[in-house]
C-alpha cells in the first residue's frame, strides 16, 4: 500500500507541475489561470485534453505542437517531473493527519518556490500574488510552531536589513540594489528561518548570486550593465535551509554562533 501511495504522490505532483507551468506563463501576463484554454503560443490553436497529459503528451508529440509543429520547451516536462519527484520525496512513509498536513505545507512551499524561480528567470519579477500566498502559508505555521522572538525578529530583520542595504546602495550608487519582491521575500522567509537563518540566507544568497553573475559575465552570457534575476539565489538557499535543515544548521554553525 505504501508503494501505491508513493506512485499516487508522484502522479499528483506531476499534475500539479502541469498547473505550475500554466502559472509561470500566465501569471506575469495577467491572464486567467483557470478559465482560459491552453493553446500553442505560436499558432494560438487550442490544445485538446490529451495534449495536456503531464510528461506523456510531450513524449507522444515528440516535443512539437500537434498543429503547427512548433517546438515545445523542455521546461514543461522538466517542471512536471521535478514537482512529481518533490511530491514523492516529501510524502510521508506512514500516513497520519499531522504528517499529511506537513506534506501539503512543505509541498505547497516548494510549488511557490518553483513558480517564483522560473518567473524571476524569465521576467525578473517576484510577484506579489505569489508572495501573498507564501506568507499565508508560512505565517500561521510560524505562529504555531515557533516562539515570537523567532518569527518576529526573523521577519523584521529579513525585511528591514535588506531594505536598509538597498536604500544605502541607492544613495551611494544611484541604483536600486534589490527589487521590492526580493525584499518582501526575505521578510517572509525570515518568519520561518528566524534571525540567524535569515542572516545566513542573505549572506549565502548574495555570495551565490555574485558567483553566478561573475560566471555569466566571464562567459559573455551577460553584460555588467544588465540586471540579473536574484530571486533564484534566494530560493535555492532557502530550499536548502527548509528541506535540509540539519545540514543547513551544521553549515550555519561554521559562520554564526548561537
Amino acid at each position: 500500500m505504501n508503494t501505491l501511495y508513493s506512485i499516487y504522490s508522484f502522479v499528483f505532483g506531476c499534475m500539479i507541475g502541469s498547473f505550475l507551468n500554466v502559472v509561470i506563463i500566465r501569471l506575469p501576463a495577467g491572464k486567467n489561470l483557470v478559465s482560459d484554454r491552453s493553446g500553442c503560443p505560436k499558432c494560438q490553436s487550442q490544445l485538446k485534453w490529451f495534449h495536456n497529459i503531464p510528461i506523456f503528451s510531450f513524449l507522444f508529440l515528440r516535443g512539437k505542437c500537434a498543429f503547427c509543429g512548433n517546438a515545445i520547451s523542455w521546461r514543461y516536462p522538466l517542471i512536471e517531473i521535478l514537482t512529481g519527484l518533490i511530491s514523492f520525496w516529501l510524502f510521508p512513509e506512514y500516513i497520519e493527519a499531522v504528517s499529511l498536513g506537513h506534506y501539503f505545507f512543505f509541498f505547497a512551499i516548494a510549488c511557490v518556490f518553483i513558480c517564483h524561480f522560473f518567473i524571476d528567470l524569465d521576467h525578473q519579477l517576484l510577484l506579489d500574488k505569489l508572495n501573498i500566498y507564501l506568507i499565508a502559508l508560512i505565517l500561521p505555521y510560524a505562529l504555531f510552531y515557533f516562539p515570537w522572538t523567532h518569527w518576529a525578529l526573523g521577519g523584521g530583520l529579513g525585511f528591514g536589513v535588506t531594505l536598509l542595504v538597498t536604500w544605502l546602495f541607492y544613495k551611494i550608487r544611484g541604483q536600486v540594489g534589490l527589487g521590492g519582491g526580493d525584499i518582501k521575500l526575505y521578510g517572509i522567509l525570515g518568519l520561518y528561518l528566524g534571525p540567524v537563518g535569515i542572516f545566513f540566507n542573505i549572506f549565502l544568497s548574495c555570495f551565490l548570486g555574485a558567483v553566478i553573475g561573475l560566471t555569466l559575465i566571464a562567459t559573455n552570457k551577460m553584460t555588467k550593465d544588465k540586471p540579473m534575476a536574484f530571486g533564484p539565489a534566494i530560493l535555492l538557499v532557502a530550499s536548502f535551509q527548509i528541506f535540509f535543515p540539519d545540514l543547513a544548521e551544521t553549515l550555519q554553525s561554521l559562520f554564526f554562533t548561537k
